[in-house]
């Protein structure tokens, strides 16, 4: 297990900040179980970012941090959860898209679908 991106453990620290911030910051109802989810969620993301170095886990995790932003007036957070949850999402989605292009793999896909003519 190695860290390809510094994005990966950004991602982790996020995520593990997201599981226990209900606690922290005293949220209550259902606030608290979509924000560990949605954390354990970014968690599970950064840590295959880790075990099988892919572009494919940022889609998933810009997913999650939208699904953060979204959910609070979904559901009806309160507003300290609120915060925390926007921020988080945004933060999220930031590393995705950062490590996004800063990724070979992906630069690559992108430049051969995009680039050359369909045969």
């Amino acid at each position: 297990m190695r860290i390809q991106h510094w994005q990966d453990a950004g991602s982790l620290l996020l995520g593990v900040w997201l599981v226990l911030s209900p606690f922290a910051l005293g949220f209550a109802g259902a606030e608290v179980w979509l924000t560990i989810a949605l954390g354990l969620c970014v968690i599970l993301f950064a840590v295959e970012g880790f075990v099988i170095p892919s572009y494919l886990e940022e889609w998933g995790e810009i997913l999650i941090g939208l699904a953060l932003v979204v959910v609070p007036w979904a559901i009806g957070y309160e507003s300290l959860a609120t915060v925390s949850s926007v921020v988080s999402g945004i933060v999220v989605i930031l590393l995705a898209a950062s490590e996004l292009m800063t990724d070979r793999d992906f630069n690559t896909w992108w430049h051969d679908r995009w680039h050359h003519p369909a045969s």
